[in-house]
């Protein structure tokens, strides 16, 4: 049942990329253009997203189950340091240069063209590097002798 759930969802929001436009490189890039020929269209389907965001938080705060059974974790960190301010850099600078995030790249890829894909591919190749870098950096460094 948690899968078929997942599969509708995930439909659900492909679509909603669609038909919102979130899809289309040059609508995100006319969103980001705020000193050229600005299209804030966008600008509601972020609106539109926060606002159920913010009710399906408050709701899920509540709860200690998810509907369907599952564990709820919601993050309690509030802190703003480093690692997220140069991750929101360069997802921003990765979502101004391409005109896709990763939702609506994943969404694209049905589409066929080789632009989605070969974001996806980056994309993929950039959180393997992270991942690989994370893991070297985090071990504690071994002492000679």
């Amino acid at each position: 049942m948690q899968l078929l759930i997942a599969l509708v969802t995930g439909l659900v929001f492909g679509l909603g990329l669609i038909v919102s436009g979130m899809t289309d490189p040059s609508k995100v890039i006319g969103f980001l253009d705020v000193t050229g020929k600005w299209d804030p269209s966008l600008a509601f389907v972020m609106g539109g997203a926060i606002l159920v965001g913010l009710i399906a938080f408050r709701f899920a705060a509540t709860r200690k189950q998810a509907i369907l059974g599952g564990p709820i974790r919601l993050t309690t960190t509030r802190h703003i340091d480093r690692r997220l301010v140069l991750g929101a850099l360069a997802f921003g600078a990765g979502w101004g240069l391409a005109g896709y995030c990763p939702g609506p790249a994943l969404a694209s890829l049905a589409t066929g063209g080789s632009k989605p894909l070969i974001f996806t591919i980056a994309m993929l190749a950039g959180t393997a590097i992270f991942e690989i870098q994370d893991r070297f950096c985090s071990r504690p460094i071994k002492k000679a002798g």
